[in-house]
């Protein structure tokens, strides 16, 4: 039998994410990574951290990724031209399929107040213009694991024996993860995966380093030892343990296999060459992706 490969994971870098206040959309953003080196990232290409009550982000399009948001406070407004409308609430995702091609837009309902986290996840190239899908994840209907002074959300993936209700298009596994103070928590994480750890609030020992909130650590695929023959690897862990005698921490850990492939990016496309950047341009203005909708803002009944 092949000795599969198992041990801990340990972080490779840590990055701070950068304030860079009000701009005409929110009424405060952060840049918690951005695709400078999209290698270093693959399959993760941004994570942004918005707070918006009024305008937000209009009707706008996109192509060839998928965004996952996460609410983190406030209610969520969001619809498409698929005729998708709907309001999520803290702790709730929505996981959009760009695909082909969507135009949506994204509000703090009643204009009030929405903090947001919204990750831009790669596709392949073979499902860069896969058919475009809304999928939301509800905090009635999300999978959960519990383990003593810890609650992990799972998104994306399988996770003590618990699985995510996103249908994913490449292996991605998703949790945010709540340890109560002294709490601690071993994730079991695929070892051919890159993940990333961003601290939403409190202090952690995330893989033997301490990160605070804003913070995010990372570590890159676990490689087969030498002299192993092959066969695919274990899973590894990734230590999770809240350092703060007195407050809670919170932690979004995201994993996913490398693409290895090109990227060009252009505004709010993702495709693998520049061409195809220039073509997703040229398809959205001549309505290939459909009219933009003149859809009214949700009712105020909830």
């Amino acid at each position: 039998m092949t000795e599969q490969l198992t041990g801990e994971r340990t972080l490779t870098r840590i990055t701070t994410k950068q304030q860079l206040g009000p701009d005409a959309q929110v009424d405060d953003k952060a840049l918690v990574f951005v695709p400078t080196d999209p290698a270093l990232t693959d399959p993760f290409l941004a994570l942004v951290e918005d707070w918006f009550s009024t305008p937000g982000f209009e009707w706008h399009p996109h192509r060839g990724l998928e965004t996952v948001t996460t609410v983190v406070d406030g209610v969520l407004e969001h619809g498409d031209n698929l005729g998708h409308t709907g309001a999520l609430q803290a702790g709730e995702v929505q996981w959009m399929t760009a695909g082909r091609g969507i135009i949506h837009r994204e509000l703090a309902y009643r204009d009030e107040h929405a903090h947001v986290l919204q990750m831009w996840l790669n596709l392949p190239a073979e499902k860069k213009l896969t058919p475009s899908r809304y999928q939301d994840l509800t905090k009635a209907a999300m999978p959960r694991v519990h383990a003593p002074g810890v609650t992990i959300d799972v998104h994306a993936g399988t996770v003590g024996g618990v699985t995510g209700a996103t249908d994913t298009h490449h292996p991605v596994q998703g949790v945010v993860a709540t340890l109560d103070p002294d709490a601690i928590y071993d994730l079991q994480v695929p070892a051919e995966h890159r993940l990333f750890a961003h601290v939403m609030n409190g202090r952690l020992l995330i893989g033997g380093r301490e990160l605070h909130a804003g913070q995010t650590g990372w570590s890159d695929p676990v490689t087969r030892r030498s002299g192993d023959n092959g066969g695919a690897p274990a899973a590894t862990s990734l230590h999770l343990a809240a350092v703060d005698p007195e407050q809670p921490a919170r932690v979004m850990v995201y994993s996913g296999t490398p693409i290895h492939e090109p990227v060009a990016m252009g505004g709010p496309f993702v495709m693998n060459t520049k061409l195809e950047i220039t073509k997703a341009f040229a398809d959205f203005h001549a309505g290939a992706f459909g009219p933009v909708p003149r859809q009214a803002r949700l009712a105020y009944d909830r």
